[in-house]
């Protein structure tokens, strides 16, 4: 890894959805040359529910853990399900010590801010593991964040050509730059 690159990008300026969409598109474009250890959000198969994604999907094997509680037909409430995200952190500790070129975390939210829980482990075992952290953090959750995480991060605007740079970079590969 360049070391004038920061290890951990973080998109920003984007919905959470279109951001998912492009770490899922990160993923595709890497193909299997790539070992990408991580966890993506991924929609619900109820599609009435309240909440939002519903599941955290590991890139490595394509388990789904859960992200909020069931709570019932009709209920207009969630409750974030503490333990499937925590499960879904250990797998990708799991991952990371299996050996990865870089991690996706889908965001860095409310367990992890107020609770220190959540994809934390996962978080520092990548950084430990010096492996590239390509995540986002939710708005209301970025002085957390930078308590965190600073020195170790770079906020990218929410764009594949901004990550396709900080990919090229952090693997120490020349940058193409407009003329």
């Amino acid at each position: 890894m360049d070391r004038t690159t920061k290890p951990i990008a973080v998109l920003r300026g984007a919905t959470s959805a279109e951001i998912q969409a492009l770490l899922r598109a990160f993923v595709e474009r890497r193909g299997a040359a790539v070992r990408i250890a991580g966890l993506i959000e991924a929609a619900c198969r109820n599609e009435d529910r309240a909440c939002g994604p519903g599941t955290l999907q590991s890139l490595a094997d394509g388990r789904h853990f859960p992200l909020f509680q069931d709570l019932g037909e009709g209920s207009d409430a969630c409750a974030l399900d503490a333990t499937g995200v925590v499960d879904a952190s250990q797998a990708v500790c799991r991952d990371i010590a299996a050996g990865c070129d870089v991690v996706l975390l889908s965001k860095f939210g409310k367990l992890e801010a107020e609770s220190r829980s959540g994809l934390i482990p996962a978080f520092v075992a990548a950084i430990e593991a010096q492996v590239p952290v390509l995540t986002s953090v939710s708005p209301k959750f970025a002085d957390a964040w930078t308590a965190f995480a600073a020195p170790y991060f770079t906020t990218l605007p929410a764009e594949a050509q901004a990550i396709e740079d900080w990919w090229r970079a952090v693997r120490g590969e020349e940058v193409a730059r407009p003329v």
